[in-house]
């Protein structure tokens, strides 16, 4: 195959918000001091919805929204670190939902970089020619995994699921996914954890913050550079949600001003491998970018792992 790209896009959130305000009650903190800490207004926090339930619904969206049916996918990958059971994974569980026969059906755990690798491998499986039609998610149920008295992580953490359709690219169509740039610095991999039977998250946050602002710009322009896009020419930049203050380090240091910069954190929280295609679906859904524009996919998290590349708009 040609390469791949991206037909369409889906999201869902809990209906339930929770306010700065709310979270105000639970720990020593206040609105002020959150909007100016990580730059978030508010947060979903699922109730009875399962990490599945909420990729299902997603991917349910993507799908009405591509023109093909259940028929069609060969291929579900679910990108999820709060999946709370082992097995089956939360790609089947997704398939059998949505009455999809028969695809070859597998997770991606790494963290906040998730939705970026799980995209990466989808784009290479059509590639090689084993599979033409795929269903990628990013879904998350972080409160699961939330200490409520921890001031630096519970003012953070949210719930959601974002999903895309990917199919083959036609012969004489260019790629629609450009080629992923992938890596990790394992020796800091504990600078963000979920560990044991019944894990909280912790993180280091200075060390991320400092990681994050520093060593990742240049690894989003290769990502540009190996699509043959300059930067210049992106209409968005849609990266992981961690905090407001992250995302304007890193875009300031890619220099796209004409650039849409997604901020779905200040009203969704951080929803770690949720978060960039929950931002790159309400992008689209408000039509902000146009059919066809290059938008650069930055993720970047536990591990510490990032994976980034350019997509043309669907």
């Amino acid at each position: 195959m040609s390469g791949s790209r991206i037909l369409s896009l889906g999201h869902y959130q809990p209906s339930r918000v929770v306010t700065n305000d709310e979270i105000a009650q639970l720990v020593e903190t206040n609105d002020e001091w959150i909007r100016d800490r990580v730059g978030i207004v508010s947060r979903r926090i699922a109730g009875d919805e399962t990490v599945a339930d909420m990729a299902a619904a997603a991917a349910d969206k993507a799908l009405a929204n591509s023109g093909l049916t259940a028929a069609d996918i060969d291929l579900v990958v679910v990108a999820t670190c709060t999946s709370v059971d082992r097995s089956p994974n939360v790609a089947c569980r997704v398939a059998a939902k949505l009455g999809i026969a028969a695809p070859a059906a597998f997770d991606v755990n790494t963290a906040c970089s998730g939705f970026a690798y799980a995209l990466g491998t989808v784009d290479h499986a059509i590639r090689a020619g084993a599979a033409r039609n795929a269903i990628v998610i990013g879904a998350e149920k972080l409160s699961e995994f939330t200490d409520w008295t921890d001031r630096s992580t519970c003012i953070i953490f949210a719930d959601g699921a974002g999903a895309a359709v990917v199919t083959a690219a036609a012969e004489d169509e260019a790629p629609g996914i450009g080629p992923v740039v992938w890596g990790s610095v394992p020796e800091r991999g504990d600078a963000v954890r979920i560990e044991g039977w019944r894990p909280y998250v912790a993180q280091e946050g200075q060390t991320v913050f400092r990681w994050a602002t520093t060593a990742l710009a240049p690894l989003a322009l290769q990502a540009c550079e190996r699509a043959g896009v300059d930067p210049s020419e992106l209409a968005a930049f849609v990266p992981h949600q961690a905090n407001t203050r992250i995302i304007d380090g890193i875009a300031k240091r890619l220099n796209i001003p004409q650039a849409i910069i997604a901020k779905d954190i200040v009203e969704s929280g951080n929803t770690s491998a949720a978060s960039i295609p929950l931002a790159l679906s309400k992008l689209v859904e408000r039509r902000e970018v146009p059919s066809g524009a290059p938008v650069l996919l930055f993720g970047f998290g536990g591990g510490l792992t990032y994976a980034g590349q350019v997509i043309r708009c669907p």
